[in-house]
């Protein structure tokens, strides 16, 4: 991925940090008829101006004082295309109701994670994720009481990375890229396996960051409590035996 490319979606992030008109910012960085896919009740979306018209200005309309930071930024190739990842935090005063959530008037967080395909300087394909039920945990409006581990994981603010390096915006070693992706398709493809084959991929204490609705977890035996029900669902498991 060009420097140009990755300086295109860092130009986009700086001008949504402080709260103002970002028109100009997603015009400069989504095309004119990008293929938007939000989570529900937002779906899908084609272009900029739809972003903007039904996505954005209704949630600065919500939040008051909108801003939003970006606590991981990356960038690379994968299968010959161009990817840009982002997560972090939409932050405002919840002041109006938005997708039908009752505003408590207080400071909120809403959860964000990005996947962007840029193509001729431009996002092309984007998939955006927003931590709805983590917001209706933190406002009161969630309406379920069960988790699906031993317990319910943390919900709330989660910081950036300790290192504090989370936001890379210098070129990376496309060699170090490979084998990463290598590791995680690994790991990935060792999930919901009866031997827990993807158990020696983690530290003991590692951390899981998981969406409100299950919440985040320390240590790798709290993540498998959540892990090996909820990906068995996926997987077709009965009686302990996978079902290919």
């Amino acid at each position: 991925m060009s420097s140009y490319d990755r300086s295109l979606y860092l130009a986009y992030a700086e001008a949504l940090r402080h709260p103002g008109d970002f028109s100009a910012a997603v015009s400069g960085f989504f095309s004119t008829d990008a293929d938007i896919n939000i989570v529900h009740p937002f779906n899908h979306m084609r272009g900029a101006e739809a972003y903007s018209a039904h996505f954005l200005r209704p949630l600065q309309q919500a939040f008051e004082g909108l801003y939003r930071r970006d606590d991981i930024f990356m960038s690379g190739q994968f299968e010959g295309q161009d990817w840009i990842s982002s997560t972090g935090y939409y932050v405002g005063r919840f002041a109006q109701s938005w997708i039908g959530l009752h505003a408590p008037g207080a400071l909120s967080y809403l959860r964000f994670g990005e996947f962007h395909r840029i193509q001729d300087g431009k996002a092309v394909v984007s998939y955006i994720f927003l931590d709805i039920p983590e917001l209706m945990i933190a406002t009161g409006q969630w309406p379920l009481e069960i988790g699906p581990g031993l317990s319910r994981g943390y919900t709330g603010l989660i910081q950036g990375p300790a290192t504090r390096d989370g936001v890379i915006t210098e070129p990376c070693d496309p060699a170090e890229g490979q084998q990463s992706y290598r590791i995680v398709t690994e790991m990935l493809a060792g999930l919901a396996t009866q031997d827990e084959a993807w158990r020696p991929y983690w530290h003991k204490n590692m951390m899981w960051y998981g969406p409100g609705a299950f919440g985040s977890f320390v240590g790798v035996d709290e993540f498998a409590s959540f892990q090996v029900p909820f990906e068995s669902q996926f997987q077709g498991w009965s009686g302990g035996t996978k079902k290919n």
